[in-house]
């Protein structure tokens, strides 16, 4: 029997992750430009990187048990039930500017990362 943690707020709880205006709006759009209508937002915390951990977006359309589900802004975002306490209280956003755009996740469970910034303990 499949266990899904469902939360439908304006802004997610501590216990989940949260997304910027600007990271909802860049997902969103993303999501607009693939061919499947079942695609939500999936992130992971995965070993790896200098530090030890590292982190995965990408799109997909499973339905892991345990998995917690948030939707802000349009945007379902799915955590698996091993990555969830990483990112409890974590926020997702959008970065765009000369030298670098890309999605950075701002993470106040993270004690350190580094110098590349690409992974964390």
């Amino acid at each position: 029997m499949e266990t899904i943690t469902e939360v439908t707020p304006t802004e997610a709880p501590a216990s989940s992750i949260a997304l910027s205006g600007t990271a909802a709006a860049k997902v969103a759009d993303l999501l607009a430009k693939e061919e499947n209508p079942d695609f939500s937002l999936r992130i992971a915390v995965q070993p790896g990187g200098c530090s030890g951990l590292r982190y995965a977006l990408y799109f997909d359309d499973r339905k892991l048990d345990g998995d917690v589900v948030t939707s802000l802004e349009g945007v379902e975002v799915r955590v698996d039930r091993m990555s969830a306490p990483y990112l409890k209280g974590a926020e997702l956003d959008w970065m765009e500017g000369l030298e670098q755009s890309g999605f950075t996740i701002n993470n106040p469970n993270a004690q350190g990362s580094c110098a590349c910034g690409e992974s964390f303990h």
